[in-house]
C-alpha cells in the first residue's frame, strides 16, 4: 500500500493540508476527525460509499464551508479563519471548483460562462474572452463559444466548466463527481480531458469521486469511511490503466 509520504519528495510541503476536520449538519455527523494533504501538481481521488461526506470534506478544502473543528492550511494562511472577502478571491484566483452539473450560468454565453472568473478579478473584458477562448478550445468546445449552457450536451457542458475552473490559473481544482451525470464515454473524455490540461500547467486537482475507473486516472486514492479519511489502494496511473485495459 502506498503512502503519501511515498508518493512526493522528501520534505516536499503539501499544498493544501486539512487536520481533524469535524462538520455535523443537525445531528448527522459528516466528518469526524478527517485528516488529509493535496500536494503540488498531483490528482487525488477521495472515494467512499454514497452520502459517506465526500462532498463535505471538498466543501472544507476549498474554504465553502467552515469545518466546526479542526484547520485548513494552505500555505501560510488557515482557510477556517479567513473572511469571507478573501476566500471568495482564493475561488477566483487559486481554487476552481467543478460540481456534478456545471452549474453554468443559463442566461450567460458559453464563452461569458467562462470568462466570469477572469472578470470578477478586474480583467478587460477583452483580455478575459479571449483567454476563455483559448480555453475553450483546449477542451474541444471553441465551436460552442455563442451558445447558451442549455443548447449544450451534458459532457459539452462539463468541459465547460473545466475550462472555467483554470482559465484563472489556479494552483487547485476541486472537483466533485465530475462525470457522475454522464455516460461512460462522456465522462471518459472529461477525465482526460481535465488530466491532460492539469498534467500541463502543473494544477493539483482534489477528485471526489465513486467511481473506481475515474478514480483510476488519479495519482492517489484515499477513501473516506466513517467521516474519516483512510489510505486507498496502490495508486494506478492513467497509462497504466489504459495498458490494462488493452
Amino acid at each position: 500500500m502506498s503512502t503519501p509520504t511515498e508518493q512526493h519528495p522528501p520534505g516536499a510541503a503539501p499544498l493544501l493540508t486539512a487536520t481533524g476536520l469535524r462538520k455535523s449538519y443537525g445531528r448527522s455527523e459528516a466528518l469526524r476527525g478527517a485528516s488529509i494533504e493535496l500536494h503540488a501538481g498531483e490528482i487525488l481521488a477521495v472515494t467512499g460509499a454514497s452520502g459517506c461526506g465526500k462532498s463535505t470534506l471538498l466543501h472544507c478544502l476549498a474554504g465553502i464551508v467552515r469545518p466546526d473543528e479542526g484547520s485548513v492550511a494552505y500555505g501560510e494562511e488557515r482557510l477556517d479563519r479567513l473572511s469571507e472577502a478573501r476566500l471568495g478571491e482564493l475561488r477566483r484566483t487559486d481554487f476552481g471548483v467543478v460540481f456534478q452539473f456545471g452549474q453554468l450560468i443559463p442566461e450567460l454565453t458559453v464563452l461569458d460562462n467562462v470568462a466570469l472568473p477572469l472578470l470578477l478579478a478586474g480583467t478587460s473584458r477583452a483580455a478575459a474572452q479571449a483567454r476563455a477562448g483559448e480555453w475553450l478550445e483546449r477542451f474541444g468546445v471553441r465551436g460552442h463559444a455563442g451558445l447558451r449552457p442549455g443548447e449544450l450536451s451534458g459532457g459539452q457542458s462539463q468541459r465547460v466548466a473545466l475550462a472555467r475552473a483554470l482559465v484563472t490559473g489556479p494552483k487547485a481544482v476541486f472537483a466533485d463527481e465530475p462525470t457522475g451525470a454522464l455516460d461512460s464515454l462522456a465522462g471518459e473524455q472529461v477525465m482526460t480531458a481535465l488530466v491532460h490540461a492539469t498534467r500541463e500547467t502543473g494544477t493539483a486537482v482534489l477528485l471526489i469521486t465513486h467511481d473506481a475507473q475515474v478514480a483510476a486516472y488519479a495519482d492517489r486514492e484515499v477513501w473516506l469511511r466513517d467521516g474519516a479519511v483512510h489510505a486507498g489502494a496502490t495508486p494506478v496511473t492513467v497509462g497504466e490503466a489504459a495498458r490494462h485495459e488493452g
